[in-house]
């Protein structure tokens, strides 16, 4: 399955609703892929204008899902309806592959988040859907894992064999972690393959607090309304009042100068798909 994206200042956001996103991972894993999703909404897009590495993990993801409601509001400016174009959450997102996954039979490991809350997040999703085969969880240090480590964490993956390697760190960390991952010990890779096939990596971030009961999420008419940034913010005055205080305007700021052609926001094309017309 070829995933169309539009061109949201020179990040590839696939065309996609929650339905056709798990469709096309259960698509990808009998055909043995390996990848990885990203799940980016305006933090990560805004991240992206000032790291070209990160705008290109973006570009040469399996997937790279709107995770925000502004990017579906963009979409519509292209002509692309809700039944074409809606937004994938990331919780949501891992909360239907566990359920579907079930009758697929596919097993899943949980890589991330802080002490403890990966092998709670397996409690709390094993008793939710008894049927899941959660395989394994790793809580990594905060800093990048040593060889030691790596090599115990591949080491484990290759004999589990998961088919979902969930990814809950910060942005851009965990982008940066699974397509390094994947560079470094891929089927493509000039090393020895230590990856499972297949295999599809998917950083959802704070999901694993939301999903543990360790973190509330916002109301669903917040999320809907493309509020969930104001009751993070009130949340967290502190620690994200710049991100989104700074980051919100300017992402505004820059989209409208990519929708009145006054600057051009170069996509891609070495992997990303071929997407509508550019916005």
């Amino acid at each position: 399955m070829t995933i169309p994206r539009i061109n949201v200042l020179g990040v590839g956001i696939s065309t996609l609703t929650l339905d056709s996103a798990v469709a096309a991972v259960l698509e990808a894993l009998p055909a043995g892929q390996q990848g990885y999703v990203t799940v980016t909404g305006v933090h990560g897009i805004s991240e992206s204008q000032t790291d070209d590495q990160l705008k290109r993990i973006h570009n040469e993801s399996l997937l790279t899902t709107p995770d925000g409601m502004p990017l579906t509001w963009i979409g519509r400016l292209q002509g692309l309806g809700p039944a074409q174009m809606d937004r994938v959450y990331g919780p949501d997102l891992m909360l239907r592959l566990l359920d579907q996954g079930q009758q697929h039979q596919l097993r899943h490991y949980f890589y991330g988040g802080g002490t403890g809350v990966a092998e709670l997040l397996r409690e709390k999703m094993q008793a939710r859907f008894p049927q899941a085969q959660i395989v394994g969880t790793y809580t990594p240090p905060y800093r990048p894992l040593n060889q030691d480590e790596q090599g115990q964490l591949l080491d484990e993956l290759h004999r589990l064999q998961p088919h979902c390697l969930w990814v809950g760190l910060s942005t851009p960390k965990q982008e940066r972690f699974m397509a390094e991952l994947l560079a470094d010990y891929g089927t493509g890779a000039n090393t020895p393959a230590r990856l499972p096939a297949p295999l599809v990596m998917l950083g959802v971030g704070a999901a694993f607090d939301f999903h543990a009961g360790l973190v509330p999420q916002a109301p669903r008419w917040m999320q809907r309304g493309g509020l969930e940034w104001l009751f993070r913010l009130l949340r967290e005055p502190r620690r994200l009042w710049r991100r989104y205080l700074k980051n919100n305007p300017l992402f505004v700021w820059r989209l409208c100068l990519q929708l009145t052609g006054l600057k051009k926001y170069e996509l891609s094309e070495e992997r990303c798909p071929p997407g509508r017309d550019r916005v």
